[in-house]
């Protein structure tokens, strides 16, 4: 066993049960919160952070569980299962694009909800949210059956064994290049990052307006809590997107990259429970 290994294995088990187990009790406790507060239930922005908090617990499930048991403990499902081959890179895959796009929207939502245009505002709606996170569902749902195709077991001559791999080379470079690096990377780092400044614009400029003291300390809320959120996700998702991109044109890759990219991963993962205790810490406010 080699020394990287033997780190994996032992961050795996002192660093990855604990998060997971903080990002799950994280995820379900912003879930009551979201659900028994009225003040969220009839917010657009909270909505869209009610649902990427439900999908990131599928997220933990289907990505940090199944990373803890590889790397932790050498079990790997999809190794021996050909429909978990498919299905967790389906749901994987799902449950990342549409947390991705839901802090997006709450991110855009907040830049309209916090405007001194009347017409933009129109559209911070429950009603308009609703639909966006349909349609996203739909989306991402559809996008997620080409993976269901073209991933499957098969032998590896780099791992000299049987694993999960796409067996379509054009879908191979889409994995790499439009999946990691553009829709879980590039595209949505510089949505949330543009809107945010445009909604920590509006909150400066709507403390000069005769603005209800209510929903501007509301709008306040909402708006630390996605720009809590985008900062988290800039700093750490694009690492271990780039390493993930690499790694799928390179399944042999070094110990050394397996290693920086199993730690990028956790280091994501652990970004669920400090986003998850920051909008805890905010909703009590």
């Amino acid at each position: 066993m080699s020394s990287y290994t033997y780190l994996i294995e032992q961050v795996s088990f002192y660093y990855g049960i604990p998060v997971l187990v903080g990002g799950i009790v994280g995820g379900f406790l912003n879930i009551i919160v979201f659900l028994s507060l009225q003040t969220f239930r009839q917010n657009s922005c909270a909505f869209y952070l009610l649902i990427m908090s439900i999908v990131n617990i599928g997220q933990l499930f289907t990505g940090l569980l199944s990373r803890i048991l590889i790397s932790g403990y050498n079990i790997d499902w999809t190794e021996t299962s050909a429909f978990y081959c498919k299905f967790r890179y389906f749901l994987l895959q799902f449950c990342t694009l549409v947390s991705l796009t839901c802090i997006c929207l709450a991110t855009i939502d907040q830049y309209f909800a916090t405007s001194p245009d009347p017409q933009r505002r129109q559209w911070n709606q429950l009603k308009i949210a609703h639909r966006a996170v349909l349609i996203t569902i739909l989306i991402w749902f559809l996008h997620g059956i080409v993976y269901l195709v073209f991933f499957t077991r098969m032998y590896s001559v780099g791992l000299r064994r049987e694993t999960c791999l796409i067996t379509n080379s054009i879908f191979t470079r889409y994995h790499a290049y439009g999946y990691f690096l553009i829709l879980t990377g590039f595209l949505p780092i510089t949505i949330k990052v543009l809107f945010a400044i445009l909604s920590f614009r509006n909150i400066r400029h709507t403390n000069r307006l005769g603005v209800p003291i209510v929903r501007r300390e509301l709008d306040k809320q909402l708006t630390i809590m996605v720009l809590v959120q985008v900062a988290i996700n800039a700093l750490t998702l694009l690492p271990s997107n780039i390493i993930a991109a690499i790694r799928t044109n390179d399944s042999s890759m070094s110990s050394q990259l397996q290693f920086a990219y199993t730690i990028c991963l956790f280091i994501y993962y652990f970004t669920f429970v400090v986003s998850s205790i920051s909008e805890f810490e905010n909703k009590k406010l």
